[in-house]
């Protein structure tokens, strides 16, 4: 089954990570290697997914979130930085800063809007490049497109700055994108949160071709409102202009297999909990059913979307969370989800022994790195404790074969292993956020996984190369926003990656 259209499924980090103190052998503006300035053509690439080229050249770009940052004076106002992939990599000398207060972007740089906390690729105007939504709190979220010379202009969307999500959910060719308001969180009872679809191709005036309700009736975790004239009204407060509960991040694959993409989103569920609910893509509109992960308040678990055992489904994949220490991997199927398997690091081929908090899947990726055919699983592991320092984490890749997870050829890295630049430090939470993404084109996903908690709260990036036996340290490299010359203090580089 093709997934020349399908997105990179990533995950981010919601609760920013406390501020650890700046130690020798920190992150900091360390230099990257060179990148040609020139690109190349897309002809002499790899088929890398159009969502993910921002500027046409045949390689995928990276687009790293900082919604810690202070922007014109305004803490936490939030910017996105994006580094321009090429055939030697990512260069700090090619990427391009985005935030309410640059030149084209609607609206201003405010206080605690942490902008930049979420945000979506996907081509909506169907011009072969792929374009940035990026959510803004309560003032909406704005659309970057893309063009030859990378990203331009920005059009507002007014009142949806929640997780955007991008893809084809109605299944006629052309991207779709669903919109979500940010709401306070709190109460007994998730409350009914404003939400749309844009159908494609959307116009960059911000028109789409059309709207249509987020669902085609209002169902939700066992709650059917069946009144005629609630449903054709909206007047509902979980109707079909509305979802149940404030959603923060989401993932998007097509678990079973009807060439309509899903949503795969975290919400709010009500008395302090949160959990993952799948959106299934429909021509009328979304149905949803409940899929795994919760919490009580606690950190949440990365979530990724991905076909990992090959057999045409994309299969939903979570870390950790307060119920269970194991990763879960609820495979896809026609009729939706079905099989779930967990397992740990005492996983054959894994880490080591499964200890209490070491927050296995703290982030979550899925996409084919080997280039096998089976899309492979990077897991961020926050909170591993090694050579005495307490949470200075860690990552995984987790091949994916015919027989899904098995561990073999688990590979796991540190920043104290050989090749991967600066040094592992007490607090540091490697590992918090994760992107596959073909930066140089040949075919193979590389690994962008950071540390928010890095350098005091600056937070930090990480790229190891993707190639046939899995990732490389050779060539490995690691920035910052010292390095890109873009604000530094507790701005959480790195809370979302894309």
């Amino acid at each position: 089954m093709s997934r020349a259209r399908r997105r990179t499924p990533t995950a981010r980090l919601t609760a920013p990570v406390a501020a650890a103190a700046l130690l020798a052998g920190g992150v900091g503006t360390l230099a990257l290697t060179g990148a040609s300035a020139q690109a190349a053509p897309a002809a002499a690439a790899a088929d890398v997914d159009v969502q993910d080229d921002l500027n046409g050249d045949g390689h995928a770009d990276l687009v790293t979130g900082a919604p810690g940052a202070t922007v014109s004076g305004k803490a936490k106002a939030g910017y996105v930085a994006v580094t321009y992939g090429s055939p030697s990599g990512l260069s700090a000398a090619n990427k391009k800063l985005v935030s309410r207060s640059t030149s084209g972007v609607p609206g201003s740089a405010t206080a605690d809007q942490r902008f930049g906390s979420t945000f979506a690729k996907g081509d909506l105007d169907g011009d072969g490049y792929g374009d940035l939504v990026i959510a803004g709190g309560t003032a909406g979220s704005v659309i970057l497109w893309g063009s030859p010379s990378g990203l331009t202009g920005g059009t507002n969307i007014a009142g949806y700055g929640a997780a955007p999500q991008a893809g084809d959910f109605d299944g006629d060719g052309t991207t779709d994108l669903a919109l979500f308001s940010k709401q306070n969180v709190g109460g007994d009872d998730p409350v009914g949160a404003p939400a749309t679809l844009w159908k494609g191709p959307i116009s960059r005036a911000g028109t789409p071709a059309a709207t249509q309700n987020i669902l085609d009736k209002s169902e939700w975790w066992g709650y059917e409102a069946d009144d005629a004239s609630c449903v054709t009204n909206g007047g509902c407060e979980d109707g079909p202009d509305s979802i149940t509960g404030p959603v923060v991040s989401g993932q998007v694959g097509d678990v079973n297999g009807d060439g309509k993409d899903d949503i795969v989103q975290w919400n709010y569920t009500g008395d302090g909990t949160w959990g993952n609910r799948l959106l299934y893509g429909g021509s009328s509109g979304f149905t949803t059913e409940r899929a795994p992960g919760e919490t009580a308040g606690g950190d949440q678990p990365g979530t990724g979307v991905g076909d990992v055992n090959g057999d045409g489904f994309d299969d939903v994949v979570v870390g950790a969370d307060d119920w269970s220490e194991q990763v879960r991997v609820a495979y896809g199927s026609a009729s939706g989800l079905a099989d779930t398997k967990s397992f740990d690091q005492s996983l054959p081929g894994f880490y080591g022994a499964q200890e209490e908090g070491d927050r296995v899947g703290s982030a979550v990726s899925v996409a084919d790195v080997t280039g096998d055919g089976f899309a492979d699983i990077a897991l961020g592991i926050a909170g591993e404790d090694f050579g005495g320092l307490t949470d200075a984490g860690s990552f995984a890749l987790v091949p994916g074969s015919a027989s899904g997870v098995t561990g073999t050829g688990t590979q796991v890295f540190n920043q104290n292993t050989e090749g991967v630049p600066g040094v592992a430090e007490t607090d540091d939470a490697f590992g918090a956020a994760t992107a596959l993404v073909d930066v140089d084109g040949n075919g193979h996903r590389d690994l962008a996984v950071a540390s928010t908690a890095e350098n005091a709260a600056a937070g930090a990036v990480w790229l190891l190369r993707g190639n046939t036996n899995g990732l490389t340290t050779t060539s490995a490299f690691a920035f910052g926003p010292g390095t890109l010359s873009a604000p530094t203090t507790n701005a959480l580089f790195g809370s979302d990656l894309r």
